[in-house]
């Protein structure tokens, strides 16, 4: 995808703070966090929003809820609690399409969400 702009990041061309990369996925900080920690969980294939999941994809997204529970363990919130957001088209707010999962912590969590 030459104009998803999560591609370009996976690809180098434009940088983020890495929290966490395999050969599956990436983690980085989000350039405008709505908590002390936001972290944006992308898989690195390019798959649109969450009804674009297959059986040939949905690997992935296991993949990324294993890393994620790490992820918080790593940034110290996994105890006092954290909360995992993906939005799935424009209604629900998505922005970027190329799913994303949001990880959010650092502070109490309010709900509902908004």
């Amino acid at each position: 995808m030459n104009d998803c702009i999560f591609c370009k990041i996976i690809n180098g061309e434009i940088p983020c703070e890495k929290v966490y990369e395999d050969d599956k996925i990436l983690a980085f900080n989000d350039i405008n966090p709505e908590a002390p920690v936001h972290v944006l969980i992308i898989p690195k294939e390019h798959i649109s929003m969450i009804n674009d999941i297959n059986e040939e994809n949905a690997e992935v997204v296991s993949h990324i809820f294993l890393k994620a529970k790490e992820i918080a363990a790593k940034l110290g919130i996994e105890k006092s609690g954290y909360r995992i957001v993906t939005n799935c088209g424009i209604e629900a707010g998505q922005t970027v399409f190329h799913i994303h999962y949001h990880l959010l912590g650092g502070r109490e969590l309010q709900w509902p969400p908004g």
